[in-house]
């Protein structure tokens, strides 16, 4: 029996990584929110790997952080082991990768989501999504109650229409044995939505006690740990080990036994899968030439016996993934606690979306995470909080907030998702990230925190330790600048100590600190006026000095693309008027209908010769 159960600003279904998000920030910003979550035990679940972070994806929890999210928080606090990723390289592509207690990264999230004001948790499944005069204002769920509401974030994750794959055993199903969601696919092509299948897939757990690990190679975490969140202090915990191991030819070979019994080789699956991060039967059929691949044993907590076997991946069927794993140095008497298996489950085409990640068909309709073609919980919880913020700003009547490429890695990713037409999972990498020198994890707050300052989600004390870091910053890069090293006795016995060139004549402090060999904390002894600062802040300075160079020829290119950014195209723009304009073109840019000619030229389709031809045109009827 239907009934009305309820009135909200905002509704988010689904509580995964982008749910909690993006409900956190409606309700932060004091907006009264609902979240439906089919199972509350699938609150902030980690369905696939226990980490958080890694190459690219770390900086997208710096992110979320510095913008007022939580996921940086949870992670500190229910981390087993830490890493930072990457140091051999320079500083763009540092990345922190931590090991989560998944059972304590959950709890801890459903608690800060229950203890949080104007946030209502519900156990419910979304069937139907009430849309009038081509606005939400409403949903529908499974036991027949319908909730109003004036905005909605769907973050459905893989649980629409989910099927699993493990060889010939299918069937309806969610993530980690949870229920799929069964209705609101039909809803959603009801509205006008075009729906793709992905599939993405996930290892067996094994018992940690039939491992041996005497036969792998020990993988530790840092002695001092880095947090993901600006807020933690610091992070002292016992960390857990982690393990390495490698495939082999007998591994290969059960594999290449058995792949007819597969249902990536039999057709059987049709969603496309994420190609960095293949199964087992995938990466041995693409590399065939590789005679083994690494396996990593991930704790999953410190209460259970659980291991997540990294890079084994699989929908192959149980006999043969127990066989295969049995041929690993160290696993050769294994005893599976859960199998590994694929999911397939719909999405949108991410291309239907606002830079807001509002729907282009339905006011007030959002959509974050793996429903738009994402993979990952850091991919999901950055578009959860730019859905969350962006509802929140929409009642409000406030200017949206828009991070652009320049700006954020989530600019970049939802600048990817809404311009490229996403043939498979999304995944962040450094590498997508063209100003990857401006856009580094240690300075996400100074680039982020005043827009969460801004919109609300930053308190006015944290926003009062941020400047007074930016301050100490800028006075300690100035002071190095201006503090000049002579080339006397004592200094050059210093820098011959160093391994570096000694000085002929006097050099700025700053001016040293680009030398290789140099950093901060070493030229302590040149500087005997140095004041005691945070490490964070030497940090900073280090790396502000010693790039200086690098840092202004790409600030260089951020004013060049600014200046396409600014070049604003009316909404609505019929481009198959725009003479001189090809077909296919017009039609891409129908589609996508760009804000700027920065983003109409990042559409694939789109040549520079189309985007020549819409400049002209957009200067030619600039008073229109």
């Amino acid at each position: 029996m239907e009934y009305t159960a309820g009135h909200y600003d905002t509704i988010v279904i689904g509580a995964g990584h982008a749910g909690c998000e993006a409900a956190l920030a409606t309700a932060r910003m004091g907006k009264e929110t609902l979240l439906l979550a089919i199972n509350l035990d699938s609150v902030a679940m980690m369905p696939c790997n226990p980490s958080i972070g890694g190459t690219g994806k770390g900086h997208l929890v710096r992110e979320i952080d510095a913008l007022g999210g939580e996921m940086g928080k949870n992670i500190d606090a229910t981390m087993i082991q830490c890493r930072m990723l990457n140091t051999g390289k320079g500083p763009a592509v540092h990345s922190l990768r931590a090991q989560a207690d998944k059972k304590a990264y959950q709890f801890r999230m459903k608690a800060v989501v229950e203890n949080t004001e104007h946030l209502t948790l519900r156990q419910q499944e979304a069937t139907k999504l009430i849309v009038e005069d081509q606005k939400i204002v409403g949903v529908q769920v499974v036991t027949g109650a319908t909730y109003t509401c004036e905005t909605c974030v769907v973050c459905t994750g893989t649980y629409l229409k989910g099927k699993i794959f493990m060889g010939e055993v299918q069937y309806e199903g969610g993530p980690n044995g949870m229920f799929p969601a069964r209705f609101l696919s039909d809803s959603l092509e009801e509205a006008g939505f075009h729906l793709q299948r992905f599939k993405t897939g996930t290892p067996a757990r094994v018992d940690a006690k039939t491992l041996d690990y005497t036969k792998m190679i020990v993988q530790k975490g840092d002695e001092i740990i880095t947090p993901f969140s600006f807020e933690t202090e610091a992070i002292a915990i016992d960390q857990i080990d982690c393990y390495l191991t490698y495939t082999n030819e007998a591994t290969h070979r059960i594999i290449n036994a058995n792949l007819d019994r597969s249902p990536l080789v039999t057709g059987d699956v049709v969603g496309v899968g994420p190609r960095y991060c293949p199964s087992i039967e995938t990466k041995v059929m693409r590399f065939a030439d590789k005679d083994h691949h690494q396996m990593f044993m991930e704790p999953e907590g410190r209460n259970t016996q659980e291991v997540y076997v990294q890079g084994m991946s699989s929908c192959l069927p149980e006999d043969v993934q127990i066989a295969l794993y049995r041929t690993v140095p160290g696993m050769e008497h294994v005893a599976f606690m859960r199998s590994a298996y694929a999911i397939e489950y719909d999405c949108i085409h991410p291309t239907e979306l606002k830079a807001t990640l509002e729907s282009k068909r339905i006011r007030g309709l959002f959509f974050a995470g793996q429903i738009n073609g994402t993979s990952g919980y850091e991919e999901a919880g950055a578009q959860g909080i730019v859905a969350g913020i962006n509802a929140a700003l929409l009642l409000d009547r406030k200017e949206p907030m828009i991070l652009d490429r320049s700006q954020a890695y989530i600019g970049v990713l939802i600048d990817d998702i809404i311009n490229e037409d996403a043939s498979e999972p999304y995944r962040m990498m450094t590498s997508r990230a063209e100003y990857r020198l401006l856009l580094r994890q240690d300075n996400a707050d100074l680039r982020l925190t005043p827009i969460g300052h801004r919109v609300g989600l930053i308190s006015e004390e944290r926003y009062q330790r941020f400047l007074q870091k930016k301050t100490a910053i800028a006075d300690e890069v100035d002071r190095m600048g201006c503090v000049t090293v002579p080339p006397s006795e004592s200094a050059n016995a210093i820098l011959s100590r160093l391994g570096t060139t000694v000085l002929k004549s006097g050099m700025p402090l700053g001016q040293l600190m680009k030398r290789p060999e140099i950093n901060y904390a070493n030229t302590a002894a040149l500087d005997p006026q140095r004041p005691a600062l945070p490490n964070n802040v030497c940090e900073e300075v280090e790396i502000q000095l010693k790039y200086e160079g690098y840092i202004s020829k790409q600030i260089k290119q951020v004013e060049q693309f600014k200046k396409l950014e600014s070049k604003r195209i009316p909404e609505g723009l019929h481009y198959h008027h725009i003479e001189g304009l090809r077909l296919e073109a017009a039609e891409k840019l129908n589609a996508v209908q760009p804000m700027s000619l920065g983003q109409a030229s990042r559409i694939s389709g789109v040549s520079p010769a189309d985007i020549a031809v819409l400049h002209v045109y957009l200067e030619n009827h600039r008073g229109e």
